[in-house]
């Protein structure tokens, strides 16, 4: 009798999103990333010894908030900014947004000032202004930011803030293999920018760095359905250098790599302080697509956090 043989195809393991989950939980909108800069930190010292290559770590003075990465001889920067949407407590209960946020009455929003927790939920008035509705007053200039509340099922993970702790997480899955490259992850891009160009001019200067790639999360769109993979941003309210995001194209191309183009005529990132810097920089934006942008409700199949990964170790390797 003749042997039979049961051949199994190994499944690939489910990816482990804990430190995604964690990281947002985080307290950290635009101007006061300490929180996740302290995180990113204790993280990647307690991490880097199981990275096939160990980074030079750059913070502190001079960097303000702000962590750079560097892997060897680096050729690409990967940008993914650390903060996040909120809102500033005003004068009695107002409240003054922190970048864009989505507004809608009934939104639970968390803090802490003086006397400890802060928990409200938020209130749209006829005049469109907004307030927050506590059992007590909060401290002026305390900042509140949205309660996570994280859910997840086969194919999608849901959240508050998956912009732009999605780009971080990515970056750091990028960072266990990387030889070449840096990563840097950067303050206050929900709310105007300002750390882009010195961090641009300290690779420039003592790198020679002068290409990046935005790890930032992108939208579901007309265009752009979710779980057909990470978004390659042709333009969006600016436009990169064309022949470099053709390069990139044709890189996912060869590789056989989900993607999916994007083009839009709004919306920016750290590739908009790039452009306008001192040194003459290329950048993409590529990045997961989200339902719910701005809101709580923050909504990405697990398919395009895998592909978004994926695309940035091959382009760190070949760009």
């Amino acid at each position: 009798m003749k042997d039979i043989y049961t051949f199994v195809r190994k499944k690939t393991p489910p990816m482990n999103l804990s430190l995604l989950k964690e990281m947002c939980a985080i307290h950290a909108p635009s101007g006061n990333e300490i929180a996740m800069t302290e995180f990113i930190l204790n993280y990647v010292k307690k991490h880097q010894k199981d990275w096939k290559h160990k980074p030079k770590v750059y913070h502190g003075k001079g960097f303000q908030d702000c962590i750079v990465l560097v892997f060897g001889k680096p050729r690409t920067a990967i940008f993914a900014h650390m903060d996040s949407i909120g809102f500033t407590v005003r004068y009695g209960k107002q409240l003054v947004k922190i970048g864009g946020p989505r507004t809608e009455t009934g939104f639970k929003l968390v803090g802490s000032d003086s006397k400890g927790v802060c928990e409200a939920s938020l209130v749209v008035k006829k005049d469109h202004t907004i307030e927050y509705k506590a059992k007590r007053d909060f401290d002026r200039g305390t900042e509140l930011v949205f309660k996570p509340e994280w859910r997840e099922t086969k194919d999608f993970v849901q959240c508050c803030y998956m912009d732009n702790r999605l780009g971080c997480f990515s970056a750091l899955k990028v960072a266990e293999t990387l030889k070449d490259g840096a990563i840097v992850f950067s303050c206050w891009e929900e709310h105007g920018g300002g750390s882009v160009s010195y961090l641009q001019k300290f690779l420039q200067e003592k790198y020679d760095v002068s290409q990046a790639l935005i790890s930032d999360i992108s939208w579901v769109s007309d265009g752009v359905p979710a779980g057909k993979g990470t978004v390659i941003s042709m333009r969006d309210s600016l436009v990169p250098r064309r022949s470099y995001i053709h390069k990139i194209i044709h890189i996912a191309q060869k590789h056989g790599l989900s993607h999916q183009l994007e083009v839009e005529g709004s919306g920016g990132s750290d590739g908009k302080e790039l452009q306008m810097a001192e040194y003459p920089w290329d950048w993409c934006f590529i990045g997961a697509p989200e339902q719910f942008v701005h809101t709580p409700d923050e909504k990405v199949h697990k398919k395009d956090i895998e592909s978004m990964i994926e695309l940035y170790k091959v382009l760190m390797k070949e760009l």
